[in-house]
């Protein structure tokens, strides 16, 4: 794992306005706790207030627990990323990581309430916040709406936008989440989700290579096959 004064510097890079003063660069510091998180293990918070969680490596899930041990994937989050989770309600919270992670916490208040004088920084937060409402809405349409195959097809344009690697044309993907954890984020079962992978292999539209690779092939055919809204003719 990174030391902290690493993790941290990385954080500062990606949040911190670069003419933060000293003193407000330690105040932010001294919020900081540092996580090493390895594979499949999970932080599980207090509950009692809101915390903001910067990825500084690896990949994570955001899991909700409902009664009778019903947990749900709200949101799989990637290094350099910034996610808020929610102080305990109708639900509690953990984060559950995909690969080893080293990830900096912070109370979610504390933190707002520094950088409430820092435009930059909330900015960048509340530009980070547009961009979860907007897979927010994705995934409620897409869960109401859409069929295991359109489903599907969002899911892997989203992964696309956020760690896809583009060469010669084509965009490849390197998933951290099993084909379970991308079956229950879909509602989908893993059955239905190798299916539909199959036939897009099929159609040339993506390649599988070993247990998480797939390389987008075709990206004009994927957009067809998410369920999109067409302009009128």
């Amino acid at each position: 794992m990174t030391s902290f004064p690493e993790a941290f510097e990385s954080f500062a890079l990606k949040i911190l306005s670069p003419d933060l003063s000293d003193a407000a660069h330690l105040r932010f510091q001294a919020l900081a706790r540092q996580v090493a998180l390895e594979k499949d293990r999970s932080l599980d918070f207090d509950g009692n207030s809101s915390q903001l969680i910067f990825v500084g490596q690896g990949a994570t899930k955001l899991v909700a627990h409902a009664s009778e041990a019903r947990d749900q994937i709200v949101a799989f989050h990637f290094g350099g990323e910034v996610f808020s989770v929610p102080e305990q309600d109708n639900y509690s919270y953990s984060v559950c990581a995909l690969r080893d992670c080293s990830l900096l916490t912070f109370p979610a208040d504390d933190f707002l309430d520094l950088a409430a004088s820092e435009a930059g920084i909330l900015r960048h937060l509340l530009d980070n916040t547009t961009g979860s409402l907007r897979r927010c809405r994705e995934k409620t349409i897409a869960l109401g709406r859409k069929t295991a195959a359109e489903r599907v097809a969002v899911f892997l344009l989203a992964m696309s936008e956020r760690i896809g690697m583009e060469q010669d044309g084509t965009v490849l993907l390197e998933l951290p989440m099993s084909r379970r954890d991308i079956a229950e984020s879909l509602g989908l079962t893993i059955e239905t989700v190798s299916r539909q992978l199959s036939l897009l292999r099929e159609a040339g539209v993506i390649e599988t290579t070993g247990r998480s690779g797939i390389v987008l092939r075709e990206m004009e055919m994927l957009k067809a096959r998410a369920g999109y809204l067409r302009d009128a003719a």
